[in-house]
C-alpha cells in the first residue's frame, strides 16, 4: 500500500507474543518486529510489520481499518503495539 506523503505514522520496535502476528502475506511472523501504523485520508488505518532490520514489509491481517472515532492515531497505535505483545496471534484491533 503506497503511503500518502502527508500521511501521519507512528513506528515502534517490539518482541511479538509467543503466538506470534497474523499477515496478509505470509501468515504469521514471530520475534523482534518493527510495527508501523499509518493513516490515510479517508479515515482507514494501515498497519504493517517488517522483521527488525528486514527489507520486506508484511500488513497485518485486517487491515486496512477505520481509526475508530474515540482515538487518536497515537493512541490506537499504542493498542496495535500492546495488541502485538500479547499472547495469541495479533490481528488489527477493533475487528
Amino acid at each position: 500500500m503506497t503511503q500518502p506523503p502527508d500521511a501521519e505514522r507512528h513506528q515502534d520496535h517490539v518482541m511479538a507474543g509467543p503466538s506470534g502476528v497474523m499477515t496478509e502475506e505470509v501468515g504469521c511472523v514471530t520475534g523482534e518486529l518493527t510495527v508501523v501504523t499509518t493513516s490515510f485520508p479517508d479515515g482507514q488505518v494501515w498497519i504493517a510489520v517488517q522483521y527488525r532490520g528486514a527489507d520486506e514489509w508484511y500488513t497485518l491481517a485486517g487491515t486496512p481499518t477505520p481509526l475508530p472515532v474515540d482515538q487518536s492515531l497515537a493512541e490506537y497505535h499504542q493498542h496495535v503495539v500492546a495488541v502485538v505483545r500479547a499472547d495469541g496471534e495479533a490481528v488489527a484491533p477493533g475487528l
